[in-house]
């Protein structure tokens, strides 16, 4: 079986957390935050666990994350 190459992109931007699941972070933090209020940047900045509907897809871009 050859070796899998992993997606440089995907890698960056999910990690696995240890029970298997995908983290991922949310958009919209990176500039015109002044506009934003408190709370919405508060939310924002807190990692998320990726959808059912995605974890296939981000899994075979990470395979040995």
């Amino acid at each position: 079986m050859p070796k899998l190459k992993t997606h440089t992109g995907a890698a960056k931007r999910f990690s696995k957390t240890g029970s298997g699941k995908i983290k991922r972070h949310q958009t919209k933090m990176r500039h015109i935050l002044t506009s934003k209020l408190p709370k919405t940047k508060r939310k924002l900045g807190k990692s998320l666990i990726v959808s059912d509907a995605d974890y296939d897809k981000v899994a075979r871009m990470i395979p040995y994350a």
